[in-house]
């Protein structure tokens, strides 16, 4: 039997238990990259009173509604962010599997969706995007431009030293002009990784996309939770949220807008 002749929706929901799985480790960095841990040892345990959870409490999404959102040892709530990371990854698979069939550029835009959703509710959490994340998935969407069928290397390359090159030059002269930092390092490196996997077509719709919505959110909590001060709020979701728009729909929405105004 080919794989070819097996039933899409079997299929389909083979890809969302795989991203699901891919979620449940994703989890794992999330909580343990900033704290500086080891990602593979020890094995997961219950944050609040060290239960070490066994295999059956540890199935991506069901564990969590089987034992009802609670540590089975403590009764302590378990975050609602777990189950939602394995769905979103599960999701983001099937996406990419409907989008790339069968290609190798499955397995790249899986790792680069993986990297994305780490990197949002790390930088949502503490304020950082950690470089043992942006830094290799530099090197690895070059890489993954020779084997890609979406993108060559000059154009993963000009991504680079366009993505990282033109924020770090705005950061650079918001800096000697206001003598303050305007922009992390992280989000310089961060677009620069953006560029690699998506190539330099991708950058003007990230910036742009990420800074409007970025603007409008920052806009409405500090109206709504900041009492009109300047609130600090993280960059990189934007940047990665616009990435992914960009990776399933940025030529359908920029197909959209040069024929809704250049006409």
């Amino acid at each position: 039997m080919n794989i070819t002749d097996i039933p899409a929706a079997l299929i389909s929901t083979a890809v969302f238990l795989l991203g699901a799985a891919i979620g449940s480790f994703l989890n794992v960095c999330i909580y343990r990259l900033p704290l500086g841990r080891s990602i593979v040892t020890p094995g997961s345990a219950c944050p609040a009173c060290g239960h070490v959870i066994r295999w059956f409490e540890n199935i991506p999404i069901l564990s969590f509604l089987l034992l009802r959102a609670r540590c089975s040892a403590c009764n302590q709530p378990i975050s609602l962010r777990y189950p939602f990371v394995e769905l979103v990854m599960g999701i983001l698979a099937v996406f990419l599997w409907q989008k790339f069939p069968f290609q190798v550029d499955f397995f790249i835009y899986l790792t680069f969706c993986a990297a994305m959703v780490i990197i949002t509710f790390i930088d949502l959490d503490h304020m950082i995007i950690p470089d043992i994340i942006s830094l290799p998935g530099i090197a690895i969407g070059f890489a993954a431009s020779f084997i890609s069928n979406s993108m060559d290397w000059q154009q993963s390359l000009m991504g680079i030293l366009l993505g990282g090159g033109l924020f770090y030059a705005v950061a650079f002269i918001f800096c000697l002009v206001t003598k303050r930092e305007g922009m992390g390092g992280g989000d310089i490196k961060l677009l620069a990784m953006i560029g690699a996997f998506l190539g330099w077509q991708a950058i003007p719709f990230v910036i742009f996309l990420s800074a409007f919505v970025g603007a409008v959110v920052g806009l409405i909590y500090t109206r709504l939770y900041s009492k009109g001060e300047n609130a600090q709020i993280p960059y990189g979701p934007f940047l990665a949220g616009a990435a992914i728009c960009y990776l399933f729909y940025g030529q359908i929405i920029i197909t959209w807008y040069m024929k809704l105004f250049m006409v």
